[in-house]
């Protein structure tokens, strides 16, 4: 019996287990594209090798730490899905207390991504704090909207008819998150090490890990909404002024589709999300008319609040985050689409929204936020610098998730 592994650049290798162990088949593994390899520059390696390290090099933080065929890697593919144990029992190393960092969480607990990332995951799937173990509710869309005109009449001498509701609470678990960067002393300005300060340095490290888990978790909270949306297929096209042609109405658009949704889920979308070529191409069109829509519609002051109110929502947001596609050039995120779907901040485990980013939080002891900052001298002139995190970003519920995929020709 023989199973496929996926190594780096995609090869494969084969191992054969040991008949013995207890833990029966395990499958192929593969690492999703957003988590390796996309960045030509600096990719994530994998998992963190324990020898062998080389400066800018960026490693999965919690992943075990095994070779092929060995039982290690046997352990851990077993614990598929407990990846925060398996990095206990195979890479307890990397994060063991000796190396937690205080200062640096704390850090990165008051640190913001420039370009505000975080604000825009934020849009798209809101953080709803949980523990490592948790329990959600699934709801019955239909349920919600069951009427009669005469059910809730009480009879003399009778009870109200009772509503039973059959949503289901789901068990689940926050993932174990995390990446590790190689940095030689020989590279930065001062070491610090030992000093009692935080050298900037550290903090830098800190920054690009947490802005690049920031923006994995942002592609990830996507690749959700676009695997459960229904597609809708529009052309914003510039057209030339032509008293035969009806110009096309991006807003208008989107309005109509709003409306369309409102009648199969109950529930209006309350938030939309704009793509930046899909924004461009709104603005495009309006700007190519000559008439009042082409005057109201093109690149107004606060768009995205005029949008806004026009479209009857709560809030718009244009998403201009790039992620690292190739070794020379950048991709959007979104690209040439726009989003609607139902989301509220500050929520809890039941409420009715499509998409929540799961969470759990460190103990005030440990810094009392999001992350968890280990820093670990690996050799006389190597230092390892790892940001670790718990989430899981979840459709809550799929229905009435609109993809609006936008075309300018």
């Amino acid at each position: 019996m023989k199973t496929q592994l996926i190594t780096k650049g995609g090869a494969q290798r084969s191992a054969r287990p040991t008949s013995n162990l207890p833990f029966g088949k395990f499958g192929r593994i593969e690492l999703p594209e957003f988590a390796n390899a996309i960045d030509g520059q600096e990719p994530i390696q994998g998992a963190d090798p324990g020898r062998g390290y080389r400066p800018g090099q960026v490693f999965f933080a919690n992943e075990a730490n095994y070779h092929p065929g060995s039982y290690d890697q046997r352990l851990t593919e077993w614990l598929n899905g407990r990846r925060d144990i398996a990095a206990q029992f195979c890479n307890a190393g990397t994060f063991l207390e000796t190396y937690y960092s205080e200062p640096l969480t704390n850090y990165s607990v008051g640190w913001r991504d420039p370009n505000n990332i975080e604000d825009t995951l934020q849009f798209v799937a809101p953080a709803v704090p949980v523990g490592r173990r948790f329990e959600w509710k699934q709801a019955t869309n239909a349920e919600e909207f069951l009427s009669e005109t005469v059910d809730d009449q009480r009879a003399i001498g009778a009870d109200f008819k009772a509503v039973k509701y059959t949503g289901t609470d789901v068990t689940d678990k926050t993932y174990n998150r995390g990446l590790t960067l190689i940095i030689d002393l020989d590279n930065v300005f001062e070491t610090g090490m030992g000093a009692g300060v935080v050298p900037a340095w550290q903090q830098n490290a800190v920054a690009k890990l947490t802005r690049r888990l920031y923006r994995n978790s942002f592609r990830r909270a996507i690749a959700a909404l676009s695997a459960s949306a229904v597609q809708v297929n529009l052309t914003w096209a510039a057209q030339p002024v032509n008293p035969n042609v009806v110009p096309v109405n991006p807003d208008m658009d989107v309005n109509n589709d709003l409306v369309a949704q409102t009648t199969i889920t109950g529930v209006r979308n309350n938030r939309v999300l704009y793509g930046d070529s899909a924004f461009l191409y709104r603005n495009q069109a309006y700007g190519a008319q000559n008439n009042p829509a082409g005057y109201m519609g093109y690149n107004p002051a606060g768009a995205e609040a005029a949008l806004a109110a026009a479209l009857q929502v709560d809030r718009v947001k244009v998403s201009r985050e790039r992620y690292q596609s190739s070794a020379n050039a950048k991709s959007e995120i979104l690209g040439a689409n726009v989003y609607t779907f139902f989301a509220q901040d500050n929520v809890d485990t039941e409420d009715p929204s499509n998409i929540k980013r799961f969470v759990s939080t460190f103990d005030a002891e440990q810094g009392g936020g999001l992350f968890r900052v280990y820093v670990h001298q690996l050799s006389a002139k190597l230092v390892a610098v790892s940001v670790e995190f718990y989430e899981k970003i979840i459709i809550t519920y799929a229905g009435g998730i609109r993809q609006l995929v936008i075309a300018n020709q």
